[in-house]
């Protein structure tokens, strides 16, 4: 539990924070900081016994700041933060924080099953260095995380962040949807900068650009298997696990688009959609860590219970690869 201090000083930080830029990226009086670009869900390296391996996450750190990204996202639903403790969640943050390249944006997963929780990892994630929090639908007790609940969770934790806040659905994990009245109703807030769609519904994804088109908010979408439709339809970006291996392919793809080169941009789309379906609903983390592996990353294990690939599995990860033409 928050202690009064602590609870003082997030009060304070966030009458402050409101009316000030935050960290040198809001764009000016009043104006929400922009979030548009290109992202990879960082990875947490594990050792054979299954430790946090730092020394491999300031590798692999290195090696993707080489890419045009405009930050990274840690702690998220790639970084395998549910079988992470907290304290690791927290030390995984701080060392990114330390060696990540200054101008990137660092967006860190702070979501837990309760508002209280969220609140007290959210302000931890502020004080180890992160720019913004991205938080996951709380759903353990998904039948009972209707909008109204789901809109005090997410005002709740928005009025004590320090910093400011990414609202995020992903419900091929959480079983549920963040409704779009809610995002409606949430764009409206002050430090609710925008939203994180990984659910793959195009249409879902450019409503909730119509209906909130009159916010000062952002849409970034979760896949890069749909990163086109989603830019063609309003979003501004997108948190892509394939970015992990192939960052430079996902960022032409944005700047294609970006500069109207649509057919350009179909034809490279395309040849990502494979790979992408592979280390993410395929064979999720244990396929997108083994072709890290093979792209001069540094995958190695997950934590258990995720296994890694058997060898069939492995084989049709890498076709899916290099019948595209990236192996």
């Amino acid at each position: 539990m928050l202690c009064p201090q602590v609870w003082a000083s997030v009060r304070q930080g966030l009458s402050r924070g409101l009316s000030r830029n935050v960290r040198g990226w809001a764009s000016g009086e009043g104006k929400k900081v922009d979030i548009a670009g290109i992202y990879p869900p960082v990875t947490t390296p594990f050792t054979a016994n299954a430790e946090v391996d730092y020394g491999k996450l300031e590798e692999n750190l290195h090696k993707l700041g080489t890419s045009p990204f405009r930050g990274f996202v840690v702690q998220g639903s790639t970084g395998e933060f549910p079988f992470l403790t907290s304290s690791e969640r927290l030390e995984v943050v701080s060392r990114v924080r330390q060696v990540m390249p200054k101008d990137k944006l660092l967006i860190a997963g702070s979501g837990c099953e309760s508002t209280q929780a969220t609140v007290e990892m959210t302000v931890s994630m502020a004080q180890v260095g992160a720019d913004a929090v991205i938080v996951v639908t709380p759903f353990y007790y998904r039948g009972r995380m209707n909008s109204a609940a789901l809109i005090h969770h997410y005002s709740k934790v928005a009025d004590l962040s320090p910093i400011p806040v990414v609202l995020y659905s992903i419900p091929a994990n959480t079983g549920l949807d963040l409704p779009v009245d809610a995002v409606v109703t949430l764009s409206q807030h002050p430090n609710i900068v925008g939203m994180k769609d990984s659910g793959g519904d195009v249409t879902r994804i450019a409503l909730i650009v119509h209906k909130t088109r009159h916010q000062d908010f952002q849409v970034l979408v979760g896949s890069a298997g749909f990163l086109l439709a989603s830019y063609a339809l309003g979003a501004v970006g997108g948190v892509c696990a394939l970015a992990n291996v192939l960052g430079a392919q996902v960022c032409q793809l944005e700047r294609l688009c970006l500069t109207g080169q649509w057919e350009a941009a179909r034809k490279l789309q395309l040849r990502l959609i494979e790979p992408n379906i592979a280390v993410t609903r395929r064979f999720g983390i244990p396929g997108l860590k083994k072709a890290m592996d093979w792209f001069g990353y540094y995958g190695g294990p997950c934590r258990a219970p995720l296994q890694g690939l058997n060898p069939a599995d492995e084989e049709v990860l890498r076709v899916d690869f290099s019948s595209n033409g990236w192996l």
